[in-house]
């Protein structure tokens, strides 16, 4: 497809969707990025240069709203995505219906390409309620559009994540950290502009229409290893202590009690379900090599945004930069 060609990122003011806008921007698309709140997202203009990235107020809950956002694109991606469900904002209207509604309008408009943004593990019959609408996700989103692209990525991080960021905070907190599961659930981190590249690339080849590719990062990881990892650069000495799954699901029962009322959960029931199974790339997957991307590890971009929780702040080890 040609560069200059009209892309609409679905989710654009998110982690992932703020990312790709940039990567896409960068490769001289112009980008038609929807958000709810598009008065909040203007920080995305200057990812492009004048006039190139075009804020849109869009629901993907609205056929409407869908429709037309991707009127005269020439392409699709969608980010969209929830790990806890409130109200309209849940696993089935989010991970599921939007992904068919969305490839239902690019069909109609005569979208060229579509990509969907997934997760290793998606599977309609999954044990795990985020799994299962990720799944589902995925099979209506290929019933309305057989040649749309899936990538699956494991656990992301980013200097936005909501996965280092967290546990280091909670280190700063607490004495422990709970190793749930004993910590030997198996991880495959994926740096989010590595996953972005992966957006762009798969725009740009014929052959990535109609494939899964699932994204994961150089390097399997256990829980308890990430933990470690996190104690290490935040220059933290901290109990790691065992949580049977069991124990896990009752204390994340109340736990999830903020999501009630919108606010993220430290810890659900679901995601500790999520917990039970590696989230890894599978053997004989499409990855990153097929896509032409070398993924960066955990090392050389985590401890770049997680100095902030060292007791001594930027002065408390050497501080690098993030990869460009």
């Amino acid at each position: 497809m040609e560069k200059n060609d009209l892309v609409t990122v679905f989710g654009a003011s998110g982690f992932v969707g703020r990312h790709a806008v940039r990567a896409l921007a960068q490769e001289g698309w112009r980008i038609r990025a929807v958000c709810r709140k598009p008065n909040l997202a203007n920080y995305l203009l200057p990812a492009g240069h004048v006039g190139q990235i075009q804020l849109m107020r869009g629901n993907v809950n609205d056929d409407e709203d869908v429709a037309k956002a991707v009127a005269g694109a020439g392409a699709v991606v969608n980010t969209t995505g929830v790990l806890f469900g409130h109200g309209e904002q849940d696993f089935d209207h989010i991970n599921a219906e939007a992904p068919r509604r969305i490839a239902i309008a690019a069909r109609a408009a005569g979208a060229r390409a579509l990509v969907h943004v997934s997760a290793i593990g998606a599977d309609p019959d999954a044990e795990s309620d985020y799994a299962t609408s990720k799944g589902c996700g995925e099979r209506y989103l290929r019933e309305e559009y057989p040649d749309a692209t899936v990538l699956r990525p494991s656990v992301i991080f980013g200097a936005e994540d909501r996965f280092f960021n967290k546990f280091a905070s909670l280190a700063r907190l607490l004495p422990g950290l709970p190793l749930i599961g004993g910590g030997h659930t198996r991880f495959q981190p994926v740096w989010v502009t590595d996953l972005a590249d992966a957006i762009v690339r798969s725009l740009a080849l014929a052959d990535a229409r109609g494939q899964t590719y699932e994204i994961g990062g150089p390097a399997v990881l256990t829980f308890r290893d990430i933990l470690e990892f996190v104690l290490r650069e935040t220059g933290r000495k901290r109990l790691l202590v065992p949580v049977p799954f069991w124990l896990a699901s009752v204390e994340a029962f109340f736990l999830q009690m903020p999501g009630i009322i919108g606010l993220e959960p430290l810890l659900t029931t679901d995601q500790v379900t999520l917990l039970k199974s590696d989230n890894v790339v599978h053997e004989g997957a499409k990855t990153f090599a097929e896509l032409g991307i070398a993924p960066h590890t955990i090392e050389s971009v985590v401890p770049s945004y997680i100095w902030r929780f060292h007791p001594k702040g930027q002065f408390g080890k050497p501080m690098i930069a993030a990869p460009e």
